[in-house]
Formats: C-alpha cells, structure tokens, sequence
C-alpha cells in the first residue's frame, strides 16, 4: 500500500475521532434541548443520508450487488444504529469525563474480534492488559458518585449504555473492511443512512413534526448543525477512508483521541470536574489499553 494511502488512513482516523471527542461534550448539552435520543438520531441518519445522496447524484453511478444489501444492513444495525442510539441514551446518565473513559477500551473489544474472527492469538501480555484496564473500568464503577460541585453523576445505566456503544462500533471496524473496500464511500454510506432512516423514522416522525422548533436557543439549533454536518456526516466519511487504508485495530487505538479532547473540554467549559479517583480509573484503564496494543504490535 502506498505511504499516501497510509497516510490518509491515519489522518482520517485522527480527525474523526478528533470530533467524536467534541461529540460528547456538543450530545450532553443537547441532552437538555428537550430532543428526545431516538429523534435526534433520526435527525443525524436523515441529514447525513440526505447529503449523501446528493453527492452519490454527481458521482458515476455504483451498482451495489444484490447479495451485499443484507451484510449493509448489518453494518447500519452495528456500526451506526446501535452504536449511536445507545450513545445518545447513554448521554443523560454519564458524565463526559467517564463517557470517554468507558470508551477508550475499544481497542480491547477489538482485540477479541481480531481472536474470534481471525484467530488472532491472545498473549499473557493481552491478558495482562485486559485484567488491568478491567481493574481500572470497576475502580471507575465503584467511584461515580455527584460531586460537591453539583456536576451531574454518573449512573451504572449510562456506563452498560456506553459499553454497548463501544462494543457495537468495534464490531463494525472488525468485521466490514472487506465490504467496505469493495464500494465507494458515498455509495456505502448512503445506504448505510437510509436503512438507518428508515428503521428510526417511524418512531420519530410525530416528535419531528410536532416539536416547537422555536423553543429551541440560538446554541442549541448550532449544536443540532454540528451533529448532523460534523458528527454524522464528516466522521461517517472519515471513518471507512481509513477503514479502506489501515488496518482496523490501527482504526481503533485513534480513540485515544476521543477522551483526551472531551476530557479537557469538559473541565473547561466546567461540565465536569478531576477528581484523584478518575485521573487513577483513566491512568489504569489506558495502561492496560497500551499494554493489550503493545503485545499486539510484537506477535
């Protein structure tokens, strides 16, 4: 593969994840926009899908082979109904700083896939890693509490909500590089919406007409722009471009980005606060993370 290829891959991967990091902060104010989760993940299929089909309409037309639609619903299912509709009802209950901490063990789910799928084998050293980051992910548990700042708690909901979201997405990133690499990303992801759209919009459809748009703030309707245009459309663009050109662990371990950005924004804008028990949960569960990928980069 060419080092530009490479090269595109990581920088997709790098700016995706960049934004999945401020995605977190940008959901949580939202959360009390009066926007119910499942509605605003219709909002995000519907106007990312609606984008990518007008763009499919000044491509070359891509014929999709028939036998391929089922495995394309499957990846809407994992790789964007689930994994965002958990992280959407996942949001209320879980402060940022956490948030980002549960979803930093991605690459730890991935390396089970890797063993499931393609039996990769799993080393004292992966082993090791896992029982710390687990050490780490309870320590987490057991610790989130409100604190004396008023900050919104953590509730053990928004941490099983969170897992599932991460579990979902690494599911995604193992299992359709194949799928993937054989369309265009416009056509992929413009089935991907639609499937997504369709499954949603049944459920939502009386809130997204009924709902008192002028209600909303100024903010609020800019942090509604954000996720549609940055959140869903740029990352879902993003994420099989580096899909296509690096290997899906390497996709992967970019979610490191997430929680560094969200970790600092949430403490500055004072969505959250640092606590000695959080900064020990994180140092625990990245070390463990670190240590599954080093063993993987040696075997």
């Amino acid at each position: 593969m060419k080092k530009e290829s490479i090269a595109l891959g990581h920088f997709s991967a790098f700016v995706a994840y960049l934004i999945f990091g401020i995605n977190i902060i940008v959901n949580k104010d939202l959360s009390g926009s009066g926007i119910s989760p499942l509605a605003l993940f219709t909002y995000r299929s519907l106007g990312a899908g609606i984008l990518f089909w007008i763009i499919s309409a000044f491509r070359p037309a891509e014929k999709v082979d028939r036998g391929d639609f089922p495995k394309i619903f499957m990846a809407a299912i994992l790789g964007f109904f689930i994994c965002q509709v958990t992280f959407l009802y996942a949001i209320p209950h879980i402060t940022p700083m956490d948030c980002s901490i549960v979803t930093s063990l991605s690459p730890i789910y991935t390396m089970f896939i890797a063993a499931i799928a393609i039996k990769e084998p799993i080393t004292w050293k992966k082993a090791t890693g896992v029982m710390v980051s687990l050490a780490g992910f309870i320590f987490l548990i057991v610790n989130s509490v409100s604190s004396s700042s008023g900050v919104t708690s953590t509730e053990p909901v928004g941490i099983v909500l969170m897992i599932f979201n991460s579990l979902s997405f690494s599911l995604y990133l193992g299992m359709f590089k194949p799928l993937i690499s054989k369309y265009s990303v416009v056509t992929f992801m413009k089935w991907i919406f639609l499937f997504t759209t369709v499954m949603s919009l049944p459920f939502t459809a009386k809130e997204i007409v009924t709902f008192d748009y002028l209600s909303l703030s100024s903010s609020y309707v800019w942090e509604l722009v954000f996720l549609i245009l940055c959140a869903t459309f740029i990352t879902y663009f993003l994420i099989p471009v580096a899909q296509k050109n690096i290997r899906p662990t390497l996709v992967s371990m970019y979610s490191y980005v997430q929680p560094i950005i969200a970790i600092v924004i949430s403490i500055y804008i004072g969505m959250d606060t640092l606590t000695w028990q959080k900064v020990l949960a994180a140092v625990t569960v990245f070390a463990g993370v670190l240590l599954v990928n080093y063993s993987r980069s040696q075997h």
